[in-house]
């Protein structure tokens, strides 16, 4: 599966942007090269604010768990694998926003939540949609969105697998604003450049206060998630939901 991640930078801010058409699913090599990204905008003390954006119509599709070799590993945990990549994402230590022009699914939707902030246009659309997969919820999400929504609207999202519109989840502070069609990447920088306008020593400072404590947090819960993932994926519900979602139809739990 081929993948590209583009860093380009302009005065204070930075943006990545990454693609693997069509659907922009999530893969290992993707994910590492996110987080080089973020580390080449550590070291660089004339960044002060970071927006992630995508190519397409699609955000993040999530991990590809319908084909095989499908999040770019031939191992025989490739969640660990994908787990290992995504952490150094949540350790990036410059002000990140998420740029959201439509979907935004399971891993998808825990990369956006990585970022401090999300802008979306009205066709974002956003799903954590493990259960309905027959799966367990990860990439920290059940630690991420609860702290960013609340544990009740959390709890709705994981156990209905519902896909929610933009202006649904804007009064949970899913995302932080809303744009016009079209315009959330030019959103997403108007936030950053914001950000940007301030001391940068004091930016550092103030995001490493408020997220203190939540990367070792993050590291915890991946491995809590991966235990219970590697068990579920053993069972036919789980062959049933992804099966189902690939064919498009309705899927036939039994319960084992």
């Amino acid at each position: 599966m081929q993948h590209s991640v583009k860093l380009t930078k302009s005065g204070h801010v930075a943006e990545i942007c990454f693609a693997c058409p069509p659907h922009n699913h999530a893969t290992i090599g993707m994910l590492a090269d996110i987080a080089a990204a973020l580390a080449d905008c550590d070291g660089d003390m004339a960044v002060r604010a970071v927006v992630l954006a995508s190519e397409g119509r699609v955000f993040c599709g999530g991990a590809d768990l319908a084909t095989p070799g499908g999040m770019g590993s031939d191992s025989a945990d490739p969640i660990r694998e994908f787990y290992d990549a995504a952490l150094p994402i949540f350790a990036a230590k410059k002000p990140m926003v998420a740029a959201v022009q439509g979907a935004a699914v399971g891993a998808g939707m825990g990369l956006a939540v990585a970022a401090d902030f999300r802008v979306a246009a009205p066709e974002a659309r956003f799903a954590a949609n493990f259960t309905r997969l027959g799966f367990h919820p990860g990439f920290a999400l059940t630690l991420t969105l609860p702290r960013l929504i609340g544990v009740q609207r959390a709890q709705q999202m994981f156990l209905t697998s519902t896909r929610y519109k933009a202006a649904d989840v804007l009064d949970w502070g899913l995302i932080d604003r809303l744009t016009d069609s079209g315009a959330a990447r030019d959103g997403a920088h108007a936030l950053a450049q914001e950000i940007a306008e301030n001391a940068p020593l004091a930016l550092l400072t103030t995001r490493a206060t408020l997220r203190a404590g939540l990367v070792d947090a993050v590291r915890a819960r991946l491995d809590l998630e991966h235990g219970e993932q590697a068990k579920l994926r053993a069972t036919a519900d789980y062959a049933e939901g992804v099966a189902s979602v690939f064919e498009r139809r309705a899927a036939n739990f039994i319960g084992a």
